[in-house]
Parts: C-alpha cells; structure tokens; sequence
C-alpha cells in the first residue's frame, strides 16, 4: 500500500521503497503509520522503535527469496494503540501506548497516581508503573505513555499448582491494594494482566512474535516460573476510577470492559449503577474460573472462593480483604507434595498425562535439590 491508500500493482523488488509495499508484501499497515510518522519525535524524547518504523527503513527481505514473515522487520503490531520501543539512554525495552485522553480522561492521572513514588514502594503495589508521559506534538488529545515492556501472563503456560497458587496470590494482593487506595479497575480480564517475563528470558522474548529472541536469531528459551519467577502486574487504566472515602460506597453506570459476562449488567440493564468495587471482585473471581478452574484439575481448593466471588448478587460477594484473608487461609493448608503436582489439563489424555508425569517427576526433583520453593514468589 502506497502513501495514498493504493496498492502495488507490481512484486516488489529490491528497489521498491518500503513506502510503496503494500500489507500483503509486509508494508506498513494503516494503523502502524501513526509511529512510522511519530519515530522521528520518540527519538528526540529517548525512544528508538524497531527498525520496521524508522524513516530509513529497507525492508530485510527484499532482493532475497525470503518470506516477509519470517524476518524481524516483517513482524507488524496487531493492536493500533501499541508499539515496543528501546529507551535511548539505557537500553531498558518499554511499551508505549497511545492514550486518547478525550474518551480516557483519567487513564493517564490514575496511572501516574499509581506509579508515585509512594505507592511503588509498596511491594503490594501490582500496577504497570508508567515511566514517562509524551503528549502527542500534534494530536492535541492524544498522549503517549512509556511503561515496561511486559508480557501475557498465560505465556508460557503454568505447569505446577503452586505456580498458579503465586499468580492468585499475587493479584489478589495488587485488587487489594488498589481498592485500599480507592481505585476499582473496571476492567480485569484475561487481555488486563501481565507479567514481567524479563527473569524467564534471558534473551528476551520478539514482542509482535513471542516463540522468537528479539532479534529473530532462534527460538526464545525461557526458565519456568517456579526456576525465575515473574511479577504479575494490572494494565490499561482507562476505565478505571479511583473515589473520594468520605463519599462512601460508590455507585457506577455499567461500562462493558473485556469481559462482558458481569451479571449486574445482564440483569440491571444499562440504566441502573453498581458498586465498581464489587465488580471488581467478580471480574477477578471469573478470570480466576475461566483461566484456571474450568482449564485445569487439581485446583478444587479454591473453588468455593471463586464461587463467592462471582455469585450474581454484588452485595453477596466477599470484599477483596475477605478474599485475600480466605486465600491465604486455604493456601497455607496446601502440602508441599500438592503444590509441587503437575498442572494436568482436563481434556488431558491418559497417555499424555503419562508422558508429561513422568519428566515432571525429574523436574521436581531437580527443583528440590535446588531449594525452589513449591510457590514461587518473585524476589
């Protein structure tokens, strides 16, 4: 696709500028523009992009029998509102997220709110802490924000029950912190937690293609959670709010976020507020039943939790402190043994489950006599 919108007629060669390829012989698509065109200024703010969006770029593959897919620079980003980036001046890799401060007024004040000093030194603090802040220079509601470059939390997959015991401990810590500081994130789902990976990766991990190093040189190896383990952290504030406490409880409009299964909103329609901090409790009990539960055996210990959390009646729900108090409850009552078992699949095959118990058996010796505990927190 040229500049103007139109298509090459004719296969690209390996004199064809990168402007004039067009998406099926990996140009630039539409939305993908916005930082080609911004790479210039990023630069000036101590932001380098990948090659594929710098001014000068040539594509890789060009004048070669090389499919566009299988090169670094042919990766393009799914999501139009974010670009991985290098910052300049120490090599840290960060995500910028382009914000559109007129229908997410608040994203960028409550996520500067949580990235404060005060409350980054909370180790119960699991929110994506934003680094810098870069109104757009010509987009007067446009603001890009810089934060670390992280990573799903579902990729690789889990593969003890004490692992995923670190991961709902953990995120269940970061809701209470939140609503301790009045904050209800509106928007927990399955897309809204992430990891910091970086301790799983020594090499880094290709951001548009996660299976390959950074720099496309091989596949990524990474450690498993219980030999590095990650941080989890809450993303995307935009429909977050965060309440004055003298106000008491607050009541909310419906506004549908990833998950649309909350059942106050089936039921009340779209005319009638909820407690945003009640919902909370459910978006976090659903994502706990969908990702895990309802995936994976072994982990009926937590199931009367979960059922709590997302009963249909808001005000039945347990609060995040009687959620975090119930937890640590049943987790502490876990043996070792059962915290170090095999995550096994329900739609597992026997034959399968055999397999996999068996090199899981070596694994876990391995990780006794190397002291990792059975629940790996990050440091």
């Amino acid at each position: 696709m040229t500049e103007g919108g139109s298509v090459t007629s004719q296969p690209p060669t390996a004199d064809t500028p990168a402007s004039q390829l067009d998406y099926l012989h990996g140009g630039l698509l539409p939305h993908e523009q916005y930082w080609h065109n911004r790479q210039p200024w990023l630069q000036e703010r101590g932001y380098m992009l990948r090659p594929r969006y710098r001014t000068d770029w040539k594509p890789s593959w060009l004048g070669t029998d090389k499919y566009f897919g299988f090169c670094e620079d042919g990766r393009s980003t799914i999501s139009p509102v974010i670009m991985d980036a290098t910052k300049t001046s120490d090599g840290l890799h960060v995500t910028l997220k382009k914000v559109n401060t007129q229908v997410h007024p608040f994203e960028v004040e409550i996520g500067q709110f949580l990235s404060s000093e005060e409350t980054t030194s909370n180790p119960r603090n699991y929110c994506a802490r934003i680094l810098d802040v870069l109104p757009d220079p010509t987009e007067p509601n446009t603001t890009v924000i810089a934060m670390p470059l992280l990573k799903a939390f579902y990729d690789p997959d889990f593969v003890t029950i004490g692992e995923a015991v670190a991961f709902f401990k953990q995120i269940i810590e970061g809701l209470h912190f939140m609503h301790k500081k009045h904050v209800a994130h509106r928007d927990i789902s399955m897309l809204n937690v992430m990891m910091d990976a970086t301790p799983m990766y020594p090499d880094l991990w290709h951001p548009q293609a996660t299976v390959y190093k950074r720099d496309f040189s091989g596949r990524a190896k990474h450690f498993s959670r219980t030999e590095r383990p990650p941080k989890y952290f809450y993303i995307d504030f935009g429909l977050s709010r965060k309440y004055n406490s003298d106000d008491g409880q607050p009541q909310e409009l419906p506004i549908l976020g990833g998950d649309k299964t909350v059942p106050e909103f089936q039921e009340q329609g779209y005319d009638k507020p909820a407690n945003p901090f009640r919902t909370d409790i459910y978006y976090l009990g659903n994502l706990m039943r969908t990702q895990f539960l309802n995936k994976y055996r072994g982990l009926d210990f937590v199931q009367p939790l979960v059922a709590d959390m997302v009963q249909n009646d808001p005000e039945k729900r347990p609060t995040i402190e009687e959620v975090e108090s119930r937890f640590d409850g049943i987790s502490c009552q876990l043996s070792w043994w059962q915290l170090r078992s095999r995550l096994v699949e329900k739609d597992e095959n026997a034959l399968v489950r055999t397999v996999f118990g068996i090199g899981h058996i070596f694994r876990t010796a391995k990780y006794v006599i190397k002291r990792r505990p059975p629940v790996p927190l990050p440091p």
